[in-house]
């Protein structure tokens, strides 16, 4: 090991990346969608305005301040938002 760092991992794999981007009624969301097996059936969201990301699953969306608290979005944005990754998840 270099300079005294010590690796826990550093593995490599192929995942799935979907770019999108949709308008609700107060704000435009541009998002990359990333699916790998690394986070157990879980997606990562990547809100490339805000420069925020969480992973997400289908229980996560329905868990009350999910979205509003990782996104730091609004209730009115966070159910847009909820409602698109329902049609996907």
């Amino acid at each position: 090991m270099n300079d005294g760092l010590f690796f826990l991992y550093d593995e490599q794999e192929d995942t799935s990346t979907r770019f999108l981007s949709f308008v609700g009624k107060s704000n435009r969301f541009d998002l990359a969608l990333v699916q790998t097996s690394r986070f157990y059936g879980k997606m990562m969201v990547l809100d490339l305005q805000s420069n925020r990301f969480a992973l997400i699953g289908s229980d996560d969306l329905e868990e009350e301040g999910n979205l509003e608290y990782a996104f730091q979005i609004n209730h009115e944005e966070a159910d847009e938002l909820r409602s698109f990754l329902n049609t996907l998840l």
